[in-house]
């Protein structure tokens, strides 16, 4: 029984993959807070704690990130549960993209669903040269090899532009 649920969840990962391009959009903008923050100069208005980061009924969603500010997050939903996801940040002056902790249940690996996602947000944000903010883990350097292959940046590590908090 146990194969045959894995199976199941392969082929589900597979069709998944194929979807990519079926993303649920949420801004996150918080346009009172944001302005109170500016009036107040930064000493009010700032959320602490975790974001809510919001449920979408999209295979796919990009939405605010939970651990980082000002970092979006596009994510792969299956069964309810996050099938895979990734922190991403754009620099539109410096024509420059960040992709930070890109994380596949272990379920789903192998199924293309990283490549998929990293590959859509390359199609939603053309011209980028893209990157990740952090090291590469030595088990993960097969990967970076495999994803960034072709890849203008190839996801080579590099330090955020500095105007980015601007």
């Amino acid at each position: 029984m146990g194969e045959l649920r894995q199976d199941e969840d392969r082929q589900a990962a597979l069709r998944l993959a194929r979807q990519a391009h079926q993303v649920g959009f949420a801004s996150g903008r918080q346009l009172r807070r944001a302005a109170l923050g500016w009036v107040r100069r930064g000493r009010w208005g700032r959320r602490r704690g975790w974001k809510v980061v919001p449920e979408l009924g999209t295979p796919w969603q990009d939405t605010v990130s939970g651990e980082r500010d000002g970092w979006r997050e596009r994510r792969a939903n299956l069964r309810g549960d996050v099938a895979f996801a990734v922190d991403y940040l754009i620099c539109r002056r410096c024509r420059l993209g960040w992709v930070e902790q890109p994380y596949t249940e272990p379920p789903y690996q192998r199924c293309g669903l990283a490549t998929a996602g990293l590959a859509q947000l390359r199609t939603e944000h053309p011209g980028l040269h893209w990157h990740t903010a952090g090291g590469h883990m030595i088990d993960s350097r097969g990967f970076w090899n495999a994803v960034g292959a072709d890849v203008p940046g190839g996801y080579l590590q590099r330090a955020l532009c500095p105007h980015l908090g601007d």
